[in-house]
């Protein structure tokens, strides 16, 4: 049986979400564990989904962190170019 935050599936159907519908599903999640109106073992169920939705988020976060760059500016203050936003 599945339901609205998809407990029963899998952590794998993660990989193809949006951030913003990860992010959605893991609010569900959030609100719906702290109602306290959850089984037990549908809260361990969407407690592990929650987690896949955690670490996919993460992993996207890190993906568009690592294709940010800055834009470097010359002494009259017009782009010259782009290099990483941390500096490496």
């Amino acid at each position: 049986m599945t339901d609205s935050t998809g407990a029963s599936q899998s952590a794998a159907d993660v990989s193809g979400y949006s951030f913003e519908k990860a992010v959605a599903e893991l609010e569900s999640i959030v609100a719906r564990l702290e109602r306290g109106d959850v089984a037990l073992d549908e809260s361990i169920a969407i407690y592990e989904r929650g987690e896949a939705l955690k670490k996919h988020c993460e992993k996207l976060l890190t993906a568009a962190e690592s294709r940010i760059e800055k834009i470097r500016l010359d002494r009259s203050g017009n782009p010259a170019g782009v290099e990483p936003l941390d500096g490496e």
